[in-house]
């Protein structure tokens, strides 16, 4: 089961991405919130909005799933 965190700063649109751990884009330790492990991306960008990053999606590469545009 993957381990996902969230990225703490904000990209120009102003989205927080989620990242598996294992992802070569995952931000830096500093950057890192933690949001423990998850079956799914799904379950993981639900952690990240429920904590207050309410603007999160997937990371395209690494949560294509749950990725928006």
């Amino acid at each position: 089961m993957p381990y996902y965190c969230v990225n703490s700063n904000a990209q120009s649109n102003g989205d927080h991405e989620v990242h598996d751990t294992s992802c070569r884009f995952v931000p830096r330790p500093s950057n890192q919130v933690s949001l423990g492990y998850h079956q799914t991306c799904s379950g993981a960008v639900a952690e990240a909005k429920r904590l207050g990053y309410r603007q999160s999606n997937g990371c395209a590469t690494c949560s294509p799933a749950c990725h928006t545009t």
